[in-house]
């Protein structure tokens, strides 16, 4: 990289000379084959390993992994509740693909007349382990075995996946009947879909959670959520709000407010804090009535999780930093700490809300001095300060303070309209 740097630093000096000279035309004969060498030995690496490239996105693709998760279903591989009307009925239509990375897909279709989106963190249903126990007794012979030893496999995975150890009474949502002619189908999609980590999550968050889309059913080891429109950075609002009735600063005081309640609802409302982890647009998106949904939870973890994962081995804090989850560096141990040293409010504010308020919201019905006082508390909520160089959160009073002044926006803007 430095090489390359020097290089194009040559050449920019040649010119600004208008002509290069003995020197130049041997530093541009030295960039050319060094230009040559490696784009021969890009074409030689493809050649040989062409899965280095991310493969792309394509409709060819998708239709044709969905062929196979048919295949598998018409075998008596795999089952599920959307199987029938996917492979059989007609009434799960492919529309387009969304998503493709190293097998991850992300599919959006039609459900009888309804817009959901199919996902699997691999492609191909043999990508995904069996158990021993499964190995050793439902794929060789009876359906010998009990309901406890299956329970028990189950919280297994679960306290694998989410780091959660939940009772039998807990386990309810991940728990369907395993009988009848297709039970070892059953079990081996059921295991497949237990080894991700998201489907994990929706499931146990299923009716708990206005702010998580409900799993509407599953085939084999793909499920189904609600297809909403996820946020970019290229929306001046950040989300889509084509059809919205309200104006644009109302519009996003309501999400502003709606991620708040997030923010509280993950941190407050279950036995173990949710943590997020990846906090940008795309990973979110908005209903109808402004209500914020984190439609990608691929990195949100519990608290046991998170510790966990924090807890590594560093030499400095920057080895300790887990995407949008921080930690700090002991270096007397060279260990990260397990607890988290920012917050889901900080990295909200800093990724969502600085895009919204580090200007004034452009409308005259909010008076000048409420929207400073927004810009400053967003300011004190994203980058509350790095005392001796080290993260620290948000202050405990910021979120209420945030809260109270949204709502007096939406006050203001109320007593325009009225």
């Amino acid at each position: 990289m430095a090489r390359a740097a020097g290089v194009r630093g040559r050449l920019r000096g040649c010119g600004r000379r208008g002509r290069c000279g003995r020197g130049g035309r041997g530093a541009l004969l030295a960039c050319a084959a060094w230009t040559a060498g490696w784009a021969l030995a890009a074409a030689l690496l493809l050649r040989a390993h062409p899965g280095v490239l991310p493969a792309r996105c394509t409709d060819q693709r998708s239709r044709r992994i969905l062929a196979a998760l048919c295949q598998d279903y018409q075998g008596g591989v795999l089952v599920g509740d959307l199987c029938q009307d996917l492979c059989v009925a007609g009434r799960l239509l492919y529309r387009r693909c969304l998503y493709y990375e190293r097998g991850k897909t992300v599919l959006q279709a039609d459900w009888r007349g309804r817009p959901i989106v199919l996902k699997s963190k691999e492609e191909a249903f043999s990508s995904f382990q069996r158990p021993g126990l499964l190995e050793d007794q439902a794929w060789k012979g009876g359906q010998d075995f009990s309901e406890a030893d299956l329970l028990l496999l189950v919280a297994g995975e679960v306290k694998n996946v989410l780091g959660l150890e939940l009772s039998h009474g807990g386990l309810a949502p991940l728990w369907p009947r395993l009988r009848g002619p297709r039970w070892r189908g059953q079990l081996a999609s059921l295991w497949s879909l237990l080894q991700q980590e998201e489907f994990v999550l929706l499931s146990l968050l299923q009716d708990l959670s206005r702010h998580a889309p409900p799993v509407l059913g599953s085939c084999g080891h793909f499920y189904a959520v609600e297809y909403l429109a996820a946020g970019s950075p290229h929306h001046t609002a950040l989300f889509p709000l084509a059809g919205a009735s309200r104006g644009l600063a109302r519009a996003i005081s309501d999400m502003a407010l709606s991620f708040l309640d997030l923010v509280s609802h993950f941190d407050n409302d279950f036995s173990h804090r949710l943590h997020l982890c990846d906090v940008k647009p795309e990973n979110f998106a908005i209903r109808r009535d402004f209500t914020v949904v984190a439609i990608d939870m691929d990195m949100a973890f519990f608290e046991p999780k998170m510790r966990e994962i924090l807890e590594q081995n560093c030499t400095g804090d920057e080895d300790c930093n887990f995407f949008d989850c921080f930690s700090k560096c002991d270096l007397r141990v060279n260990k990260c700490g397990a607890e988290r040293v920012n917050s889901n409010l900080q990295v909200v504010c800093d990724k969502i809300f600085r895009h919204w308020f580090s200007s004034t919201l452009g409308s005259s019905s909010i008076s000048l001095e409420l929207q400073l006082q927004l810009q400053e508390t967003v300011q004190e909520c994203a980058d509350p300060g790095h005392p001796a160089g080290h993260p620290q959160r948000a202050p405990p009073n910021v979120f209420r303070k945030l809260q109270r002044l949204l709502q007096a926006t939406l006050r203001e803007l109320q007593e325009v309209d009225n």
